[in-house]
């Protein structure tokens, strides 16, 4: 009786200790492989950027990179376990299948972020308007678009709603066209409101001198005289001299005693 309780301690003891190294062999393989990915992938990002390779792409690959290392760290570990990687791959094939199946959104986010990367409607940093949301692009990765908005928040698409929607470059073009709407009265001197608005639109310093900016009457609407001021500037100067000109429109009509009715003013900025 001790003697065949001795055997299956021994059994035992032999067995956990081979599978015991095995299965610590194979963590070890997985947590620095997962590492060494890491630091690879680093490393490829770096020589891209040094290469000046556009930043979208050097974001996306940098994700194919680091998960496809990933799948062959995790083959190598369960290799070391004993298993036979051939049959689980069968496996995982047929598994796959299915997961892929039941994962037809997550996939389509994958090959919709491709076709991102190799037409190229936007990059890093450009300001856009995609999915009906507008922001500027921080991020794009195998599965989504990230964009932070103007006042800081976070907002991530899916690459299928991104690719599945119109997109709205405004950064495409390094200019913007920017129209204000201004209403005045109809007993208000129309001529005295055009011309104040055209020297106010001529001194704004961000203000492009080619397309010359002008002034004009845009509508005779029921309670007012529309007057549509147009000009162009960089983009990143559209809100900072939509902002200078209507103050300095307010100021000025206040002087010369020129009616606003309401509503005062619209914005439109065209690319």
């Amino acid at each position: 009786m001790n003697l065949h309780m001795d055997l299956s301690w021994t059994v035992i003891v032999n067995f956990v200790t081979l599978y015991g190294v095995k299965v610590l062999a194979s963590l070890l393989i997985f947590f620095v492989g997962k590492k060494i990915a890491s630091i690879i992938t680093a490393i490829v990002v770096k020589g891209m950027r040094t290469s000046k390779i556009d930043e979208t792409i050097t974001s996306f690959f940098s994700n194919v990179i680091y998960f496809g290392l990933l799948v062959v760290i995790i083959l190598a570990a369960i290799s070391n376990l004993g298993i036979n990687t051939t049959s689980f791959l069968a496996v995982l094939g047929t598994a796959g299948l299915a997961i892929g199946l039941a994962l037809q959104g997550t996939l389509s986010n994958v090959g919709a972020g491709i076709l991102l990367v190799f037409f190229r409607p936007f990059k890093i940093g450009h300001s856009v308007q995609v999915a009906g949301e507008n922001g500027i692009v921080e991020e794009l990765n195998l599965f989504s678009v990230i964009l932070k908005t103007g006042d800081n928040k976070q907002i991530i698409i899916p690459n299928s709603a991104v690719i599945g929607k119109n997109i709205i470059n405004f950064s495409a073009k390094p200019t913007s066209r920017v129209d204000l709407i201004f209403n005045i009265g109809y007993e208000d001197d129309l001529l005295l409101a055009k011309n104040t608005l055209q020297e106010i639109v001529n001194s704004e310093s961000k203000v492009l001198n080619d397309p010359a900016p002008f002034v004009a009457v845009s509508e005779l609407a029921q309670t007012s005289v529309k007057l549509m001021v147009r000009f162009w500037v960089k983009n990143e100067d559209s809100a900072t001299a939509s902002f200078s000109i209507t103050e300095k429109v307010k100021l000025a009509f206040d002087e010369k005693r020129i009616s606003i009715p309401h509503p005062p003013v619209s914005v439109t900025t065209e690319i």
